[in-house]
């Protein structure tokens, strides 16, 4: 029983940039660069015929390709906080594939509580650490801002059935409209894209 979500991946450079801001504080775990990823969809451990309805409903989503970029830090978890995330700047054709890909699920047979999306990429768990070396690490690092890059397909990953966690492994990849041609003219303005 594969425990699946639907994802971006980032690329390497992107990824290497993430992992420059890590630093040793008390109580946090930092996610490993190469597992970095913007989750669209959990789906959770799912059946294999259920595994396969949802790659099969992922793969017939018509969203183009859009350029994205990381930006600001933050924690979730208010007083006690549990993740340190990096932020998104992306348009609308996110959300679009963000909520093809929760109708995917949806129409699998995938019940999994329905959450708002809030678009970010984990970049560590928070365990007991002290309040004000968080605060102090946020400010020093909260003005984190990514160079744009294109999104031009997003992935299936599977996870370690029953508990998640990494290394995440790629199941299948879906272009998104546009990718290649969003690939090869890095000079394209991200503001006239789309």
């Amino acid at each position: 029983m594969p425990r699946l979500f639907s994802g971006i991946e980032l690329p390497e450079e992107i990824r290497d940039d993430l992992g420059d801001l890590e630093r040793p504080l008390p109580g946090v775990r930092w996610i490993d660069i190469d597992e970095l990823h913007l989750t669209l969809r959990f789906a959770g451990d799912v059946d294999n015929p259920t595994a396969r309805e949802f790659a099969d409903l992922l793969a017939n989503i018509e969203v183009n390709a859009f350029p994205m970029r990381l930006s600001g830090l933050g924690t979730f978890g208010g007083k006690d906080p549990r993740v340190i995330w990096a932020g998104v700047e992306a348009g609308e054709e996110l959300e679009r594939l963000a909520r093809a890909n929760e109708r995917a699920a949806h129409s699998a047979g995938i019940d999994v509580p329905k959450r708002a999306f809030k678009p970010h990429v984990t970049l560590a768990r928070v365990k007991h650490s002290r309040p004000d070396l968080l605060a102090r690490y946020l400010q020093k690092h909260g003005g984190f801002r990514s160079e744009t890059f294109y999104v031009t397909h997003f992935t299936l990953f599977s996870a370690k059935p029953h508990t998640g966690g990494g290394p995440y492994i790629v199941e299948e990849t879906f272009p998104l409209f546009g990718g290649g041609f969003a690939q090869e003219d890095s000079a394209l303005d991200p503001g006239q894209a789309g």
